[in-house]
Order: C-alpha cells, then structure tokens, then sequence
C-alpha cells in the first residue's frame, strides 16, 4: 500500500478497538481539525503546546547523574530482594513548571537494578497507578513464562505481585524493565516507566578502571503548560516521538574525563518508536556487547544504530583533549503523513575531555567470551509484517498485523517445543521499519535480505530485538528452554497495541 493510501486510513484512527484496530466512524471526520495534533489543513503534527507555542526549552549541559540504585534489602549473599512502587509523581523538566509523570520509586528513569549470574532475584511489584492495570516485563531476560510480566498476567491497580526468578550462569548483560499491560504500554511508557537492569557476570573482561555508566535514552514531548500531551493521529500511524531526547532523565548533559580515559558506557533506547543512528564526534568507540551481553571480540566502528528497546555496549577512547560528543546521525525508518522528526545532528551527550592525562589505563582483551552458534533448526517459521487499512460497515479500520492478524489475547499463534531450535524468518513488507522483539530467550542474528541482497551481520550476538528495515527479510536462529506462552511484536508501542504482536507457547 503507498503511504498516503495508508495515512488517509491513518487519519481515521482513534482507539484500539477489543480487536486491537485503530477505528473512527465517518460521520466524525469532519472534525478532524478539532482533534489533538492536527493543523488546520487535517495534518498529523507534534502536538504544539497550549496557546500555540511550540516545544519547551529544557536546559541543558548539567552534569550527568547516575540512576540511583535500588537498594538489596536481603542482607545475604546470592540474593537480591527488593520493591518497586509504579505510581504517579512529579518532574521538573522546564523551570516554574512541574510535569506529571508516572516514575518507579518516585524516579523516571527508574532505579538501576544489578545483580549478578547466579543470583535470586524476588521483587515485590506495587501497582498504584490510579485504574490502571500494569506488569513489570523483565526485557530480556531469562526469566520464567509466569514471571514475565506478559499482557495476560495484569496487576490491579492499587494491588502487589512477587516476581521471583533466578538469573542462570551466563546471563550478564543490559536489561531492562517497563511495563506490558494490554491496550497500556505505550501510554505508561512514554509517562515515564522504564528502568535498567545490569547482570554482572562473576569474572568481567572488562577491566574495572573503565567504569560502567548506564545511559538511557528517552523522549519527551512537553505541552506549554508544562503536560505530557496525548498521542496524536501521527503517533498512532508512526510511533510517538517526542520533542526532546534525555539521556537518563536530561538533556544533553555534560561528563569531564581525563585525556587518554576509556569508559565503558551502556546504551539503552527506552524511547517508544525513535531510532537513534549514534556517533562519537573527537572519540573512538569499540562495541564489545549487545542486548543479552559481550559479543565474542571486540568491534571498532563510527557509528550504531538503536532501533527501540535495542541495547549495545561500548568502550569509547577519549584521546584528544576538548569536547567529545555523542550525536545522532539521520536515519530513514519510514515515516507516514507530514512531521517527520529532523533527528540528525542532535546533541545528546558532551563529554568534557581535560588535558590532564589519565591513569595509564589496561588494554581491552582482544577475546571477550565464548558464544556457540546454535546450530541447525528442526523447524521454520515466517512471520510477515503489513500494515491494513479495510472500510467496514461503521467505517475505516486501519491495523499493524503478523501474518494477517491483529494480536488476539485468547489465541495461541505458534506452539513450540522447549530445548527445540528454529529457524524464525521476519519478512517487512510494511511501510516503516519494525524492530522486532521476543521475549523468553536471546537470539542469534544470521542474515539479512533485501533487494535480493544477502547480508550477514558484522558478529555473531545474543539478541532480543533486531530492526527489521521496511522490505527487508531477517532471518534469526532461536530457542526456548523454558515452557509457557511467550511475546513477540514490533517494539513501537504503539504498533504493538494496534495489533503487531502474537504468543506463542512452548510446550515441554
């Protein structure tokens, strides 16, 4: 379908119906100009503000804060124990102004959770979003299927659920947490819930002296009067992207390294629907892991691409003194209608190198840890991506589906076998890019295809999510080891609650 064929369709979008399919009645389009983010001329746009201003000032270039970490409450050795309370708080994003957001222990982004291989991990989830329902899906991580924090396990506002899970040898790497309640993702995301969880391995190749700072990337679209405005047409069509990107909660703060330091920096994009394309401007980086951890060596490269809810982690060398800066680089993902975010040449980081040297730092170890291809698959599976635009008798539908379908709670769309190998073919015949995640267990990339080119990846990584381009084909290797229903869907949020995702269980 041509994108303006699908934007009209777009236009008529309001409300994920019981069928998960964004539907309007035609006897309301005549009000389109009446509704949030349109123009006069029926335009999806960023949401202007009140009075018609345009997006807030946020200051920028404060030093950069760390997460604050949430505290171990079980006083032993091998177990972590905590709590987390989702619930409705204040920020100070613009000064006079305060936004209401919601935050995980009072805090967006949430607290930095580490733990390490081997540990029991047991915490207590409060739900105190006013009539709300809402989970804590552990992104990521090898966790049991009823401890996942899946749409069809839901939390009641005002109640408390224990998630307790193991964290196996071999699990070190960059997770995160966010909410996966159905219908609600999107929106309590964007309001602030996301944190970070680092699994420390036992013995780190990564020498200690590189430090280990987690960045977090998110959006933020403010109203005049200091809100969060409600998505739009626009978002509804393309993901929400805000105004402004954060880098743990502000805007392009400021880090001082000595001349010669090497830092370890972890970058996670916690965004709904923004693609970041990343570069180093005056410094060196090195990508050493990806989503489920360290890759097997080493990758000197200029630039990363995040799609959302990828991670990756780097070793950047800061040897010339002067200000280093971590921009964004222009990237087409598809976009649908007018509004198309200019996301090049930001600034969302200035690291202040002095002309002081630093200590003599070690070298980075040119092998970093074993990973096994998985092996030949037994079965196949293919999963095609389309976005639909149908008119039925109330009016247009329009719908983000998988193989034809919009996600269904109640239907099961694959069943799988644990400890079985397949072979999972992701084929975008959509108009945007989808990156695409699965909960349950990590996968290995082995190809990509598109315009009858075959590509593999530069190295061999344990995955999550992987971007899939519009008319591209990835192709990946996977394999569960633990039973129950499991996610996959598009990781723009809003997709996903337009129909985007599916379950499939795995059976011992």
């Amino acid at each position: 379908m041509h994108r303006r064929g699908f934007l009209a369709a777009g236009l008529a979008a309001v409300l994920a119906s019981p069928r998960a399919l964004a539907q309007m009645k035609m006897d309301g389009m005549s009000n389109m100009d009446s509704m949030p983010g349109m123009d006069m001329d029926g335009h999806a746009g960023h949401d202007m503000g009140a009075m018609g201003q345009g997006p807030a000032a946020l200051p920028e270039g404060e030093a950069l804060r760390e997460l604050p970490l949430l505290a171990n409450e079980a006083g032993q050795t091998g177990l972590f124990k905590a709590r987390l309370t989702a619930g409705p708080a204040t920020a100070r994003f613009v000064a006079d102004k305060d936004t209401p957001i919601l935050a995980y222990n009072g805090t967006s982004p949430g607290p930095l959770i580490e733990a390490h291989e081997g540990d029991r991990v047991e915490i207590t989830f409060a739900n105190r979003i006013e009539g709300e329902p809402s989970t804590i899906h552990w992104h990521g991580m090898p966790v049991p299927a009823d401890q996942d924090g899946n749409p069809m396990d839901p939390v009641a506002a005002g109640a408390d659920r224990a998630y307790a899970f193991e964290l196996p040898e071999g699990s070190a790497g960059s997770y995160w947490y966010h909410p996966h309640p159905h219908g609600k993702t999107a929106e309590q995301v964007y309001r602030g819930l996301a944190g970070a969880f680092v699994v420390k391995a036992k013995a780190d190749p990564v020498p200690a002296k590189y430090g280990d700072t987690v960045l977090m990337f998110t959006d933020l679209r403010l109203a005049a009067d200091g809100s969060m405005p409600a998505n739009t047409m626009n978002d509804v069509m393309n993901g929400r992207v805000g105004d402004h990107v954060l880098v743990n909660g502000q805007k392009n703060p400021r880090l001082a390294v000595a001349m010669g330091a090497k830092r370890r920096l972890r970058l996670y994009n916690a965004t709904n629907a923004r693609f970041l394309r990343l570069a180093f401007a005056n410094a060196a980086m090195t990508v050493i892991g990806s989503d489920g951890g360290l890759l097997e060596a080493p990758v000197a490269v200029d630039e990363i691409l995040l799609s959302p809810a990828e991670r990756v982690e780097l070793v950047v060398a800061f040897d010339k003194p002067g200000a280093a800066t971590l921009t964004t680089l222009d990237y087409d993902r598809g976009w649908m209608g007018p509004g198309r975010p200019a996301d090049a040449g930001l600034t969302l980081l200035t690291v202040d190198v002095s002309d002081t040297p630093a200590e003599a730092m070690p070298p980075l170890p040119e092998r970093l840890r074993p990973i096994a291809p998985l092996g030949a698959p037994t079965v196949s599976r293919r999963l095609v991506f389309t976005e639909t635009m149908a008119m039925n008798a109330t009016g247009m539908e329009m719908g983000f589906l998988i193989n034809g379908k919009a996600f269904d709670m109640g239907r099961v769309d694959f069943v799988a076998k644990a400890g079985q190998t397949e072979l999972w073919e992701i084929v975008n015949h959509a108009d945007m890019d989808h990156p695409f995640h699965l909960h349950g267990t990590q996968f290995q990339v082995i190809e990509h295809e598109r315009d009858g080119k075959i590509s593999k990846p530069p190295y061999l990584a344990w995955k999550d999510t992987v971007n899939v381009a519009r008319g591209e084909t990835v192709r990946l290797i996977t394999r569960q080891e633990r039973p129950g229903p499991r996610m996959y869907h598009c990781h723009i949020l809003e997709h996903e609650q337009l129909g985007m995702m599916g379950i499939v269980d795995v059976k011992v």
